[in-house]
């Protein structure tokens, strides 16, 4: 058994004509119980360019609370801060991109050259030190002589002392 009436018990179809004109008294019919009434009004009267009434006075007498002008400085003052932070930034990473070779070694081999001179000022200097120096062992009575030698041996990952005294 269907659920639904057979087709027979269906009204019979209109036409698009009758169609179109069921639509438009359905519309009628519900615009006409509606008063028309305008959406929007527009005064097209020109304003005169002045009036009777004379201008008054209107004094500024905004109060801006202390709290806020400090967070207001604040803000600056932290904005500032952090782009020169960022020109910084930016200004090492643009002199590490500028980085090459020769560069470097424009800027190191100098200071290789001052330092390879003062060793060797230094060395010449304790070399004429060294030539001086003389010494004499001078002894009296029995001498005994002892040779000590502590081998500390620290092998593996956690290294362990254990000192090993050998006479």
């Amino acid at each position: 058994m269907p659920d639904h009436d057979p087709p027979a018990a269906w009204p019979p179809r209109m036409s698009d004509a009758e169609a179109t004109a069921e639509a438009r008294r359905i519309i009628a019919d519900a615009y006409g119980a509606v008063p028309q009434m305008p959406t929007a009004y527009r005064d097209r009267t020109p304003l005169p360019a002045y009036g009777s009434t004379p201008p008054v006075l209107q004094p500024d007498r905004r109060i801006v609370p202390a709290w806020a002008a400090g967070m207001a400085v604040a803000g600056i003052g932290t904005g500032a801060a952090f782009v020169g932070v960022g020109c910084g930034i930016w200004l090492a990473c643009q002199g590490f991109a500028a980085v090459t070779l020769t560069s470097v070694l424009f800027v190191t081999l100098p200071i290789a050259a001052v330092a390879a001179l003062a060793a060797a000022i230094g060395s010449a200097v304790r070399s004429v030190k060294a030539t001086r120096t003389e010494t004499h062992h001078y002894y009296s009575g029995p001498v005994r002589q002892e040779t000590n030698t502590i081998t500390a041996p620290a092998y593996g990952l956690i290294a362990r002392s254990r000192n090993e005294l050998h006479r």
